[in-house]
């Protein structure tokens, strides 16, 4: 049966052209007229000092940060983390040996030897020797913490483990090395009072564990002369969103988002102290799966809106720990590739490149990138 639509008077027809002509046309000028985020700042930061966490793949991230760049890297935090080249370029490995993250589909296989810890540190010394990383023996001088939730079944606990023999291989001292087993936890960013509750594993993975794993993180790396995190909810410095796709090398068309699995705009915290031209040090940020800034999650975000936002950027404690000892804080954001990186994680597997855990890949170069940008203000 053909159902036959009213027409439209005749007024109606002559104003329809001219009013999607107009909204067009205010479309475009509001877009115009609206200001690109801005550049990263030149800052006086001390590079020498600057650290990384994460958790998740940006716990996996951090590792290859904290490896490849070794040379300026003072610590690190790996929250539900694995060792170094871990995936050995598998995306089932990733899945099955270096975490349960495939399940139901693919069976877990993790156990206390999974990762094949040896091999990692034998392809860890290969890469150092093609000048692909900076020599890994600087790992011996840096602070690392290490946090595991006793519930977490994404990540579990022999993941962990087999991270310290790879630190340990490399010559890190025991007294560097802080543990922090979380035995309610499941797989989620530990805060003292903001997310769901600790031993829930769902978005969006920050969870009120009366622990704040910034902190921990933070007071370990630059102990004992860290100040206490401030008192106050209101942030005394700065949030800002910058342009990432500056810092990104041009591979192509969309390369800034489906070659590199990198987003347009990142965020960062900037103490006044900093601001104002105070010495300073740096600390990068790598948010989870399925918590990055643009990611649409099944459920509304607990801050509203319809993407994760700054959901984990502002909840996660790091800025008050940064207003208080002159921390600058970079949180880079990764972004979703529908057909090989759906839930926006960060590169540990080698969905970008066959560089990914050296110095040439393309995160990494792009991260560093910020990171020079940042600590090009230095005065001594």
């Amino acid at each position: 049966m053909t159902v036959q639509q009213p027409s439209r008077p005749p007024h109606a027809r002559l104003l329809c052209a001219p009013a999607l002509h107009a909204l067009i046309l205010l479309g475009v000028a509001t877009a115009s007229l609206a200001a690109p985020p801005p550049a990263l700042p030149a800052l006086n930061i001390a590079i020498e000092d600057t650290s990384v966490s994460g958790i998740s793949s940006g716990g996996f991230m951090s590792v290859q940060m904290q490896v490849a760049h070794s040379a300026i890297i003072r610590g690190a935090g790996i929250v539900a983390g694995g060792p170094y080249y871990c995936a050995q370029d598998s995306v089932l490995k990733a899945t099955t040996e270096c975490s349960c993250t495939g399940e139901p589909t693919l069976s877990c296989k993790v156990g206390d030897a999974s990762t094949a810890v040896p091999e990692l540190v034998a392809a860890t010394r290969a890469f150092h020797a093609e000048g692909r990383i900076d020599d890994p023996a600087q790992i011996a001088r840096q602070r690392v913490v290490t946090v595991v939730g006793g519930k977490d079944a994404l990540v579990p606990a022999p993941i962990t483990r087999q991270l310290h023999g790879y630190y340990d291989a490399f010559g890190l001292p025991a007294s560097a090395l802080k543990p922090v087993t979380l035995d309610a936890a499941g797989h989620t960013m530990p805060t003292t009072a903001y997310g769901r509750a600790c031993g829930v594993t769902d978005e969006p993975y920050i969870g009120k564990c009366g622990f704040e794993a910034a902190y921990a993180i933070l007071d370990w790396i630059y102990g004992p002369d860290a100040a206490p995190p401030r008192a106050t909810p209101a942030p005394a410095g700065r949030f800002i969103e910058f342009d990432q796709r500056g810092y990104i090398p041009q591979t192509g068309f969309f390369s800034y988002l489906w070659g590199t699995g990198l987003d347009k705009t990142g965020w960062l915290y900037v103490p006044p102290a900093c601001e104002a031209g105070e010495r300073c040090r740096l600390h990068v940020v790598f948010h989870g799966c399925k918590q990055g800034q643009s990611f649409l999650p099944l459920r509304r975000p607990p801050d509203g809106g319809l993407y994760n936002g700054t959901t984990f950027v502002r909840n996660t404690g790091y800025d008050r720990w940064a207003d208080t000892n002159r921390l600058v804080v970079l949180f880079p954001q990764a972004v979703s590739i529908p057909w090989k990186n759906p839930n926006g994680c960060w590169d540990w597997w080698g969905f970008t490149d066959d560089d990914y855990a050296t110095r040439d890949g393309i995160q990494i170069r792009s991260v560093r990138a910020m990171i020079d940008r940042l600590a090009s203000g230095r005065r001594d």
